[in-house]
């Protein structure tokens, strides 16, 4: 397993899934994961979908500038850091963001989201 591909391919799938349908990333998420939006933290799968969908903006387009991932423990997780613009419909400047993911193996071979961290960049 080569943990960059794995890193990407998730990036992908995350961000194309939330950008078409929020509710959609709620099997990336189980009852002990966190998420952590602008320093208010959610826990739960069904909380944390019931955060992102609850948002106030109908569509957005995330564009990933950079994507790093490490190896975490003997478990076989991975920290995944993405950095990127977020453009909002209807809003002439995009946002910047940051994203932490802590990914940890399920029985069946995939990856589910343990930890997630998310920022807008204020310059």
């Amino acid at each position: 397993m080569d943990p960059d591909a794995v890193a990407k391919a998730f990036v992908e799938h995350y961000y194309t899934t939330f950008d078409a349908n929020r509710a959609g990333l709620a099997n990336l998420y189980q009852e002990g994961s966190m998420l952590t939006f602008e320093g208010q933290k959610i826990q739960g799968s069904q909380n944390i979908v019931a955060k992102l969908t609850s948002l106030p903006f109908q569509q957005c387009q995330h564009s990933i500038t950079t994507v790093d991932c490490q190896p975490s423990g003997p478990a076989g997780g991975m920290l995944v850091f993405v950095s990127g613009n977020l453009q909002l419909a209807g809003e002439q400047h995009a946002l910047k963001f940051s994203q932490m993911f802590h990914l940890m193996p399920t029985p069946q071979g995939s990856f589910y989201v343990f930890n997630d961290i998310f920022r807008l960049n204020y310059a």
